[in-house]
This record gives C-alpha cells, sequence and structure tokens, in this order.
C-alpha cells in the first residue's frame, strides 16, 4: 500500500518584480490562501537567507525553506550557524536546503573551485546533521577538515535539512542521509523516478519541487517567456547530465550546441515545445491546478511554484494559485502590476 504524506503548498520569494519590503503584507495575503511554505532561491542579486528572516518575522503561519544554498560558497560553520540562526527566529518553521550548486554560480561567479561536488555536498550534509545534533566536531571529512566546532547553544528543533539533487547518487544520499531531496525544472514523470530512489532510503522523506508555473493559454507567450530560461538552465552541465539521464540529450542537442557556440538566441528558439511542456505548468488556471496535482500523485509533497506572469501581475497570479478558498483569492493585488520586461525566472544555483 501506497504511504500517505502530507502535502504542503509553497511560493518561490522574492516575487520577481516585487521589492523585498513590500512582502509582509503580501506573505499575509499568501497564508489567508493556503500557501503553508515560502523558499528562497539563491542567485543574482538576492540571498537565500535574508528573506526568510524577514519572513520569520513578518508571517508566523508559513514555513521556511532555503532552497537551495551552496556547499561551497559558505564555509561548513557559516552554514551551520545560519541555520542556527533561523531556527531560533523561527521554532520548528526552517528547513535548510543544501546542494552542490553549479560551475556557474561556485567558479565563475565566485571565483571557488567547483571540485569532487557530491562528495563536498555529502560532506556538509554530515556535517550540519552533527552540528544541529550539539556535537563537538573534530573530523576530518573528505574535503575538508573540521577542528573543534560547536554550536553556541542547543537546538531543541534542529532544522531539517533538504538535499537538492537531480541524479542517483545525489538522490540515494538525500533518502539516506538528509531529511528530503529538492527538485528542480523536471517533469511529474521524472518525478516518480527521482521520489522512488529518495524512498528506498527513507519513506517520510520530503519531496520538495519547485515548478515553474504560466498561467496563459496562449502557446507562442508561453514559448517566448520560457525558452530563453531552459535554455539556459538546461545548458548548464549539472542539469545537461541530468536531462542526458532522463533521456532529453536528443531533443536538447541543438539548443546545447547554439548554446555552446555563445548564440543564446539560438539556443533559445531551439528548445522544443515538448521540453517546456515537461518542465513548466502553463494553460488556464484549472489547467496549472490539474498539472500540479499530478506532480503530487508523482510524489512531491511540497510543490513551491516559481510564477512567470505574462502579465506582469505575479501576485495576483500567486493567489490565483493558492490552495484556499477562492473568495480569499483576490485580495489587493493592483499595486503590485508590473510591465512584462519586469518578469524572469530563477537563475540556475
Amino acid at each position: 500500500m501506497a504511504r500517505e504524506h502530507h502535502v504542503r503548498w509553497g511560493l518561490t520569494i522574492p516575487l520577481p518584480g516585487v521589492p523585498l519590503d513590500q512582502h509582509q503584507s503580501l506573505l499575509r495575503e499568501l497564508a489567508d490562501v493556503g500557501y503553508t511554505d515560502v523558499w528562497t532561491a539563491e542567485a543574482g542579486q538576492i540571498d537565500g537567507v535574508t528573506p526568510l528572516a524577514a519572513a520569520a518575522a513578518w508571517e508566523p503561519r508559513l514555513r521556511l525553506g532555503a532552497g537551495v544554498v551552496s556547499a561551497f560558497t559558505r564555509g561548513p560553520a557559516v552554514l551551520a550557524s545560519t541555520a542556527a540562526t533561523m531556527a531560533q527566529l523561527a521554532p520548528g518553521r526552517f528547513s535548510i536546503g543544501v546542494g552542490s550548486s553549479s560551475d556557474v554560480i561556485v567558479s565563475r561567479h565566485n571565483g571557488l573551485g567547483f571540485d569532487r561536488p557530491y562528495s563536498r555536498t555529502r560532506d556538509v550534509v554530515r556535517f550540519l546533521k552533527m552540528a544541529f545534533a550539539g556535537e563537538r566536531i573534530s573530523e576530518r571529512f573528505n574535503t575538508f577538515e573540521i577542528s573543534g566546532y560547536r554550536l553556541g547553544q542547543p537546538l531543541e528543533r534542529p532544522p531539517k535539512v533538504i538535499l537538492a539533487a537531480l541524479r542517483e547518487r545525489m538522490l540515494r544520499l538525500a533518502g539516506a542521509e538528509a531529511d528530503g531531496a529538492m527538485l528542480n525544472w523536471v517533469s511529474p514523470e521524472d518525478v516518480k523516478a527521482m521520489t522512488a530512489i529518495v524512498r528506498e532510503h527513507n519513506s517520510d522523506a520530503e519531496i520538495v519541487d519547485r515548478i515553474m508555473v504560466c498561467i496563459t493559454e496562449d502557446r507562442e507567450l508561453v514559448n517566448r517567456l520560457v525558452r530563453p530560461i531552459a535554455a539556459t538552465y538546461t545548458a548548464v552541465g549539472v542539469y545537461r547530465a541530468f536531462h542526458e539521464w532522463r533521456g532529453r540529450g536528443d531533443q536538447l542537442a541543438e539548443s546545447w550546441a547554439a548554446f555552446d557556440a555563445g548564440d543564446r538566441d539560438a539556443a533559445a528558439a531551439a528548445i522544443p515545445e515538448d521540453v517546456i511542456d515537461a518542465v513548466c505548468v502553463h494553460g488556464t488556471t484549472d489547467q496549472c491546478r490539474a498539472r500540479l496535482e499530478e506532480y503530487i500523485a508523482s510524489g512531491v509533497t511540497v510543490p513551491v511554484l516559481a510564477i512567470l506572469s505574462p502579465t506582469g501581475d505575479v501576485v495576483a497570479d500567486a493567489l490565483s494559485l493558492g490552495p484556499g478558498p477562492p473568495a480569499t483569492r483576490t485580495v489587493q493585488t493592483a499595486r503590485h502590476r508590473l510591465p512584462d520586461r519586469r518578469q524572469g525566472g530563477p537563475r540556475p544555483t
């Protein structure tokens, strides 16, 4: 018999184009329409923790997730102390998502070596678990050495550690040593296969999935909005390897060749509609809801929506997808209307 898992509903914050200091009232509206979680995406000008610190004070009904912070760009002790601080701000409401990130973020943007990403991420997960348990840590891990570290104050409610995972080794690690996996740019069919691997090791593992949603029936508009983002994401090494594993290599070969040649426009134009349909939810509000239910049926326990708004009214789109009563979904949205040029999806992490 299949095990039942409680489903929570999340949203990626900050919403694109909405200044962070305007999120206080917005977070209340999100909780009112049934959202239970907000998760960050650390890339570009927004870090993965500061928005959650603000949200901890602004709206106590929401669970907070850093999704994800890199195992490379912060030292292990800094990661542990950051998570411990958030655990004090929001007891029982904070989860720290950790991942290897990508060579783009780690090497090109931060000037660090992207060496042995699996081992580094595994070591950070193990270190965090030890730190949250209150251990004094003096140990040589495979990718770093720690001498005499201990959190200054024991955590009564340690944060969950959610591991960003795409392929088999990392998915197995998420099940065996973390509290769950965070997925990104995947289809419901991908989720089934990935969840099965995670839950071989932990039947209670959370499956958090960031899902791009674009509410419109305009096929050409969806293509125009999603293709440039998809071209950038799928060309990054870790995502390229994932899509090859999932059998999309031939579909994406033309786009990757153009991207490697430096022609971003051609790379975007070559993204097949089938790939867009696989990894992006689009259509009417009801059609989007039905597709999101497919993700849940495939194993997702926390769908985290990343709104790509064709109208520029990203808040109205987010509220319309809230799982609460429809009557509460259109409260105070006009002040957030933005021009289309301000819209964009999260960058590769």
